[in-house]
C-alpha cells in the first residue's frame, strides 16, 4: 500500500514522502500544512471561491490536457429527498443497533410465548430494518455472533438449571458483542450502557416467565388431575366412579377397590382416568 501511495503521489505532482508517512505512521496535518506541504491544490472558503480557484486550470486526463472553465457555471444544489432522509437515519449505526435488539427481543418474546404475535411483528421488522443497514455499515461478524450467542444463552437459560449462569454469559457476551459489533465506526457507550442493561434485563425477565411457565404443573385439564386424591363413589372393578376436584370421574385400575376408599389419579386416557389405591378417608 505504500509503495501504491508514493507511485501515484510522484504521478500527480504530490508529496510522495509525506504519503508514505500518512500510510506507514498514520500521520496527518491541517489543510495549511498539506497545502505547504504539497499535499493539496489550493484551501478555499466556500465553493464559490473553489470555482473562482479552478478557473483557468489545466489538469491531466488520461484523454490528454484538459483546461477548466468554471467563472460562469450555474450552480444546482441537490437536497436529499424525505426517502433518503429515512434511510440515512435508518443507516446510523445507533439506531441500526437499537433496531438489532429490538429485532431479537421482539422475535424471543414471541417464541417464548406463542400467540402474542405483536412483538414478533416488530421484530421482524426491525430486524430487517438493521439487515438493510448493516449494508452500509462496517459490521464486524464476530461481535455480531457473540450478540446471537447471547440471545442462545438467555433462551438455553429457560431449559437448564444453571442458577443464572447462562444470563451471565449472556450479558457478558451481548456487552462484548456489542463493543465489537461496527468497526471504524462505534456506537456511542452513552447510548450502549442503558440499552445492553435494558434489552439484558428484559431477556432475564422473560426468561424467568418462561422457565415458570416451564417448570410450574398443569393445573387445568385432564393433565392437572394427575398426582391429585379422590374419594371412590361406586365399586371400581375394574371400572367404577370417583370423586376428585369437585367433580365426578370415570375411573379404572388393576385393583377392586371399594366405595368409601381414597385413590390417587396416576394418568388420564381419554375421559378415564387410571387411578391406585391411597387408603380410606375423606376426600381431599
Amino acid at each position: 500500500m505504500a509503495s501504491y501511495g508514493r507511485g501515484l503521489a510522484r504521478d500527480k505532482g504530490r508529496n510522495a514522502e509525506w504519503v508514505e508517512k500518512a500510510i506507514r505512521e498514520s500521520v496527518s496535518v491541517t489543510a495549511d500544512e498539506a497545502l505547504k506541504k504539497n499535499v493539496i491544490d489550493l484551501v478555499v472558503a466556500d465553493v464559490d471561491e473553489l470555482l473562482e480557484s479552478l478557473d483557468g486550470r489545466e489538469i491531466d486526463m488520461r484523454t490528454g490536457q484538459v483546461k477548466l472553465k468554471t467563472a460562469d457555471v450555474t450552480k444546482v444544489y441537490y437536497h436529499p429527498g424525505f426517502r433518503d432522509r429515512i434511510l440515512k437515519t435508518i443507516s446510523d449505526p445507533n439506531i441500526a443497533y437499537i433496531l438489532m435488539l429490538i429485532g431479537l427481543a421482539g422475535l424471543y418474546f414471541e417464541l417464548a410465548h406463542p400467540g402474542v404475535i405483536f412483538p414478533g411483528v416488530i421484530g421482524a421488522i426491525s430486524l430487517i430494518l438493521a439487515f438493510y443497514s448493516f449494508q452500509t455499515l462496517p459490521v464486524n461478524y464476530a461481535g455480531l455472533l457473540l450478540i446471537l450467542l447471547a440471545i442462545i444463552l438467555f433462551i438455553a437459560e429457560i431449559k437448564v438449571t444453571s442458577y443464572g449462569m447462562l444470563s451471565v454469559g449472556g450479558l457478558v457476551a451481548l456487552t462484548l458483542g456489542s463493543i465489537m459489533l461496527f468497526e471504524e465506526v462505534g456506537v456511542s457507550l452513552k447510548l450502549m450502557l442503558p440499552t445492553i442493561v435494558l434489552i439484558g434485563g428484559f431477556f432475564v425477565f422473560v426468561s424467568s416467565l418462561a422457565f415458570r411457565a416451564y417448570r410450574t404443573k398443569p393445573r387445568g385439564g385432564m393433565d392437572g388431575l394427575v398426582g391429585k386424591v379422590g374419594l371412590v363413589r361406586e365399586r371400581i372393578d375394574p371400572e367404577g366412579l370417583i370423586f376428585v376436584r369437585g367433580e365426578y370421574w370415570h375411573a379404572t385400575s388393576g385393583d377392586v377397590i371399594e366405595p368409601g376408599e381414597r385413590v390417587k389419579v396416576e394418568s388420564a386416557e381419554g375421559l378415564i382416568l387410571k387411578v391406585k389405591r391411597q387408603g380410606t378417608g375423606v376426600d381431599t
